[in-house]
């Protein structure tokens, strides 16, 4: 018996656990949910609740009717988005295996981003911290995720448009982000290696170049804090640089 409910644990046929938060993260009933949502207590996955705002979603002109937003603007602007993400919180917190955003519409997986770090301490951490910040002038809502494979994950039809729900299906629909950023993003990883093994070498000579930059980002960090509070004299002109950026309560 014990064997049977392991082999059904997560699955359809799971009449006490709900599949779909165990294959997704999320589940369209929330708490009101006749299954169980198991929660981990460890994961490599974090799961930022609705952070992404699509500007083909959201923008209305003054009579209420919906703009229009270019695919090449809507493209800049979730690259932007993404790269944003995905350095803060890999400098912040560790390394990242893997970072996805939901396009879905519905209102358990809108703007839902999953970074799934190397470490589940890195991915502990950045929940802690990550609560007590806030991106866009809302707060941040993060947990961990069960979600590890994001193939059980997606929606298959989606990937071969074929998907006919639309925005409202309830697997992942992922945003894909430019081939240019994806290998910019995630080639970090082997320039932080290669960094490593010539570390030795170049110890000597980088220190005084270490301060220098340290000592810039010092005051590029204050800049911001300025910014945050409104004390810059061109915070108007910086509107639309600062939507978006990551601040702490």
């Amino acid at each position: 018996m014990a064997e049977y409910l392991a082999s059904i644990f997560g699955t359809e046929k799971d009449k006490v656990n709900c599949s779909f938060y165990f294959k997704i993260g999320a589940c369209r009933h929330g708490d009101r949910c006749s299954r169980i949502h198991n929660k981990p207590t460890f994961s490599q996955t974090v799961l930022i609740l609705n952070l992404y705002c699509n500007p083909q979603n959201s923008a209305k002109s003054a009579d209420g009717s919906h703009s229009t937003v270019s695919d090449e603007e809507m493209q800049e602007h979730y690259d932007n988005f993404f790269e944003e993400v995905f350095v803060e919180c890999e400098d912040r917190y560790g390394e990242i295996e893997e970072m996805n955003v939901c396009d879905n519409l519905g209102d358990h997986l809108v703007g839902n981003v999953y970074i799934k770090f190397k470490y589940e301490e890195d991915a502990e951490r950045a929940v802690v911290d990550l609560n007590n910040r806030w991106f866009g002038g809302r707060a941040i809502n993060a947990e961990l995720s069960p979600v590890t494979d994001f193939r059980e994950a997606c929606c298959r039809q989606y990937e071969m448009g074929e998907c006919t729900r639309s925005g409202f299906c309830n697997f992942m629909h992922l945003k894909p982000i430019s081939r240019e950023l994806r290998r910019e993003l995630y080639s970090r990883k082997r320039k932080r290696l290669h960094g490593r093994s010539s570390h030795k070498r170049r110890l000597s000579r980088s220190r005084s170049r270490s301060r220098s930059r340290s000592r810039t980002r010092s005051r590029s960090r204050e800049r911001r804090r300025r910014e945050y509070r409104g004390d810059s004299t061109t915070s108007s002109s910086l509107d639309k640089e600062r939507e978006g950026r990551f601040g702490r309560f």
